[in-house]
């Protein structure tokens, strides 16, 4: 394809998520005045994705209402919006993007917001047409549809949107729902404990089967009307719905000769080994900031917020290292599960609350240091954590110890509650 010399910004930005609309946006916000692009690759301008699963999925909400901003937004704020365009290549020492179009693109600076793609199943049968997954507004369109006439479904995957996709499926369009995890329990990898992981079973109460410890082995039938699973065991489905995870794209970094690892390689400022190239989103792996190694997370939070923190430092020039607190959620029906902080390594947890009556919060610590938690139904605990993880440990580290919060009548947000009564008590005096 041959190349033709396009226009030049000051910063051009790939990937019109969540994380890329936000560093473009904020960006403005800032005082930034030059000139920007942002570029996506679905024709659609950039929408949420929690509510592909959720109120999209049942019709609540159409494309336009999870749209970010609305018409007339990005050319009020001088942002050059690109959408149905892929970037394919990417000259780092020329400072271009080359396009699908066979466009080449000067930048000053480049914000990799490439995002993540739906991980396949890597199972024989899953290239049918009726195995689908869910990323984009079109396969959850496709997929609204389909769970309109399908009678039973397989979610494969006992994850976040596994679950989520799950309770529609039983509870909105009354299909015959079986989970099929691989893994001892749903969610091992967010969910802290067996008694959090129980709770999420709520799916059962809406109709669904599920199914841990269980792998499949293949998809097959001339329409996908059922799996094997490794143990033999057949399971129709007129529907299966693919939910083991995404993959980071990280194509256009890697080709580049970005350094890659399970998502775009940057340093504490989210800026790659090129200091023209940064990154954000759930496509960059970034430096703990407890110090606990390379981590890449995919939440709205932190696309949000990286996307804030890069904008700030291009318009300023001042770099400084990313420290935002992660936290996320899960809708499944009736069920609200709440996670903040970053648990992994945790050798202590402590309950709160009684898991039996399906609102309680598990605590992780490490070495008596409170890293974060799980809450099911207990928002209050879930925004008491944010709060105290979000504020300076030495006014509250003492009274939050595994030994304290395991004591009868521990309640975690007077423990919040209290870190504003010595401001409080001293706006009085005034």
């Amino acid at each position: 394809m041959a190349r033709t010399l396009g226009a030049r910004y000051d910063v051009v930005i790939v990937g019109a998520g969540r994380a890329g609309a936000q560093t473009a946006s904020s960006l403005r916000d800032e005082g930034f005045t030059g000139e920007i692009l942002l570029i996506g690759d679905e024709a659609s301008a950039p929408y949420d994705r929690p509510p592909l699963s959720k109120s999209f999925l049942i019709g609540q909400e159409s494309l336009d209402d999870i749209t970010l901003h609305g018409q007339g937004f990005y050319e009020s704020r001088r942002i050059t919006l690109s959408t149905g365009t892929s970037a394919v290549g990417l000259d780092r020492a020329a400072g271009n993007l080359l396009l699908d179009c066979g466009q080449a693109i000067g930048y000053g600076r480049l914000v990799l917001a490439t995002g993540a793609r739906a991980r396949p199943l890597p199972l024989s049968g899953s290239e049918l047409g009726r195995v689908v997954g869910l990323r984009t507004a079109a396969d959850a369109t496709f997929l609204r549809k389909a769970l309109a006439t399908a009678g039973r479904v397989v979610v494969v995957g006992g994850g976040f949107i596994g679950l989520e996709v799950a309770a529609v499926a039983a509870r909105t369009y009354g299909c015959e729902v079986v989970v099929v995890e691989a893994l001892p329990r749903l969610m091992s990898r967010s969910a802290l404990r067996p008694s959090a992981s129980g709770a999420l079973r709520n799916v059962e109460s809406l109709g669904a089967r599920v199914l841990t410890g269980t792998a499949i082995a293949a998809v097959h039938g001339s329409d996908a009307d059922g799996v094997t699973t490794a143990d033999g065991d057949f399971i129709p489905a007129d529907l299966v719905i693919c939910g083991v995870g995404v993959l980071p794209n990280t194509q256009l970094a890697e080709a580049a000769g970005l350094a890659v690892a399970n998502g775009v390689l940057v340093d504490e400022t989210l800026c790659t080994a090129d200091p023209r190239v940064w990154a954000v989103g759930d496509c960059t792996a970034f430096p703990s900031a407890d110090g606990a190694g390379t981590v890449r997370l995919e939440s709205l939070q932190n696309a949000t917020d990286q996307g804030r923190h890069v904008a700030r430092a291009l318009a300023t020039g001042t770099a400084e290292p990313y420290r935002a607190l992660p936290w996320f959620w899960s809708d499944q029906g009736d069920l609200r599960f709440q996670s903040v902080g970053l648990t992994d390594g945790h050798d202590r947890t402590v309950v709160l609350g009684d898991p039996g009556s399906g609102s309680f919060s598990v605590l992780a610590f490490r070495e008596g240091r409170l890293l974060g938690g799980d809450s099911v139904n207990a928002a209050s605990d879930h925004r008491a954590l944010r709060r105290l993880l979000a504020t300076g440990r030495e006014r509250w580290e003492a009274a939050v110890t595994p030994e304290a919060c395991a004591a009868p009548g521990f309640v975690l947000r007077d423990v919040a509650r209290g870190l504003a009564e010595p401001r409080a008590a001293a706006s009085r005096l005034v």
